[in-house]
């Protein structure tokens, strides 16, 4: 068995805040531009079952507990009437935003209209919960709007950025603006108190700056970004220690340096990945190149020394984050869901301003395996912390007193479609290998994508592609960094192949071609850093983009002493009938036959003990 070794998951506003010139160019930095879920329509084995779980269970589960089972929807009709007591969380009208946002996405693609007059009724609460100056929070509304704006990380600005992702999404969906218009007295409120020359303000929890930068896209009004940037600006200036309640730890606020000085991670994972969206939003808006500077330096740091091979990040139970680089322990993994679907938003954006296939790579490790393990095969049960072992007594659960991650996960799953294809000046790009249909015009050309593929079980994958006239522009099909052995070719024919960070590059083509791509998809025993301390002497099985795992009701005996060695022999086989169909692999020892299933599987069956690192015998080569 070849091994391979990896870095822990890894195949390894104004005046007085403007960049120099000298640090811009007149050139966008964006270089390639997604092609939107609206126009894709997935139609696979592993992700159409799971849109429709998402439909049929998943939005319901999370509308029950909002309107039913905890007061997070009567916080705003208490709120509209100005009297009664605030429940819950003092950001929990987030959770009812994410899942009004997930709604929204679903609409688009399944129009439903008692789902979308669900959303009204929504919407015509959060509107009465506004007050006349345009501040939307129940918490403050309910116990003392005089103490507003008082403490950075109550998350104000948190749950209005929420609640501007959904009003966008919603316009998008529906065309209906009330809620938008909401937003936009929102934002406007929050202008009045603070920038240059009001009040300074450092978000404790970041979200407020992309969600901004959508609200200048649907809106063009350009005061949306340069508050977006000015927000940016204000960290690592010592602003946020200044009139808060509670302690101040810089670190944990991503507040410590100015964020284009950024080199390391630090602190809370999730605002991590909302600062870094943010700033990836505006650099490109601004042509701020020192902020992508930052994030090169800090996407290196975090995949190379601080991400788990599931595509988790956050290690510390203490900061829901970050400790020391290579602190990557198994059994207390914390890997917030939430974190990992950041880590899809964030390499995204990083691979629209490179056109470099290792940013989707991180985006697809994390998506099949650290964000959809955060939810159950039924759809209705979640994970809020993701580890990578366990003694058999962490477990989904129905919904959480804090229920970032149910919503987080309501509102990811239908916008999937939006990280498959993309397109530039001079091309398209297909990123993922999911079964789907996407129709859109590209220079005043009609153009139908036919994607036929059984991945993740399998590597091979079918396009077929029609225009409606020539289109001149490359086709680049991403070759997953797993991958070590492929065969490309159109109508049947293998084709010789240029390939440029990561993309098999087709420069001829013409309407009605189909090209298949056909990738090896061995199973492979990966190897963590030596600085990882917790896995010298272990190894993890991975087959694609899929991290493997054991759990004890398939290695009943002995489950502790289990080990792998360098003489085994994997056989995979697809068993249909189990986990709502995977492939599982089996590693034949001398003495031990050892079950493997995919890790996002994990916990949807008896309980029971868990491992994805396994102890691991290395044999000597015989020498003759």
């Amino acid at each position: 068995m070849k091994q391979c070794l990896i870095l822990i998951a890894s195949t390894f506003f104004l005046s007085g805040c403007q960049s120099s010139k000298e640090n811009r160019k007149e050139q966008p930095l964006k270089v390639i531009n997604q092609i939107d879920f609206s126009h894709v329509k997935i139609n696979d084995n592993f992700w159409s079952p799971r849109l429709s779980k998402h439909v049929s269970t998943t939005l319901p589960v999370c509308i029950d507990q909002i309107e039913n089972q905890t007061g997070r929807i009567r916080n705003f009709e208490n709120a509209a009437k100005g009297e009664g007591e605030h429940s819950g969380i003092f950001f929990d009208d987030s959770d009812v935003y994410k899942a009004l946002e997930g709604i929204a996405y679903s609409l688009i693609n399944n129009p439903n209209p008692e789902l979308e007059k669900k959303a009204d009724e929504w919407i015509d609460k959060f509107e009465a919960a506004q007050q006349p100056d345009g501040y939307v929070n129940t918490f403050y509304t309910l116990t003392g709007l005089e103490k507003r704006w008082t403490n950075m990380d109550k998350h104000e600005m948190y749950c209005a950025g929420h609640m501007i992702e959904a009003g966008v999404a919603y316009f998008q969906a529906t065309g209906k603006r009330k809620l938008l218009d909401v937003c936009i007295r929102m934002a406007d409120h929050m202008m009045r108190q603070f920038g240059p020359e009001k009040a300074h303000w450092v978000p404790g929890h970041e979200e407020i700056e992309l969600a901004l930068v959508k609200l200048y896209q649907v809106t063009q009004e350009q005061k949306y970004l340069d508050f977006a940037y000015w927000l940016l600006e204000e960290r690592g200036h010592g602003h946020g220690s200044m009139g808060n309640e509670g302690t101040w730890n810089p670190a944990y606020y991503q507040d410590s340096y100015p964020v284009r000085k950024l080199t390391d991670i630090s602190g809370h994972a999730v605002r991590c990945m909302y600062l870094y969206c943010g700033m990836a939003d505006v650099a490109v808006l601004k042509n701020d190149t020192e902020y992508i500077d930052a994030m090169n330096r800090l996407w290196d740091d975090v995949v190379l020394r601080n991400m788990y091979i599931t595509g988790g990040i956050g290690s510390s139970k203490d900061n829901e984050g970050f400790t020391q680089d290579y602190d990557l322990p198994n059994l207390e993994a914390y890997c917030e869901t939430c974190a990992s679907v950041g880590m899809v938003l964030w390499n995204q954006r990083m691979n629209q301003l490179t056109g470099d296939s290792k940013y989707i790579d991180i985006l697809e490790r994390s998506m099949y395996n650290g964000v959809l393990s955060g939810i159950s095969l039924t759809g209705d049960r979640f994970f809020y912390v993701n580890p990578l072992e366990s003694k058999g007594d962490h477990h989904r659960q129905e919904w959480y007193g804090c229920a970032c991650c149910p919503s987080q996960i309501s509102r990811f799953l239908p916008s999937i479609g939006s990280y498959i294809y993309a397109t530039s000046k001079d091309a398209l790009w297909v990123n993922l290998y999911i079964g789907n249909t996407t129709q859109v015009t590209i220079e005043d050309s009609n153009v139908i994508l036919r994607q036929e593929t059984n991945y993740p079980w399998d590597g091979s994958v079918k396009l077929t592609v029609s225009s409606t006239k020539d289109l001149p522009k490359e086709i680049r099909l991403r070759i997953p960094g797993w991958c070590r052995n492929y065969t490309l070719t159109i109508n049947g024919k293998e084709v010789g192949l240029s390939q440029e960070k990561g993309y098999a590059i087709i420069y001829d083509w013409k309407s009605g071609d189909v090209i298949s791509l056909d990738m090896d998809m061995p199973v492979e025993v990966e190897a963590a850093d030596p600085l990882v301390t917790e896995n010298i002497g272990k190894r993890a099985i991975q087959r694609g983009p899929l991290v493997y795992c054991m759990e004890e009701v398939d290695n009943p005996d002995h489950f502790d002493q289990i080990e792998l060695d360098s003489n085994a022999v994997f056989k995979t086989a697809f068993e249909p009938d189990l986990l709502n169909g995977v492939e599982t692999i089996k590693a034949i020892n001398e003495q031990q036959f050892i079950t493997f299933i995919p890790y996002y599987a994990w916990d949807n069956r008896k309980a029971g003990r868990m491992k994805v690192w396994v102890d691991y015998k290395e044999h000597e080569l015989d020498i003759e």
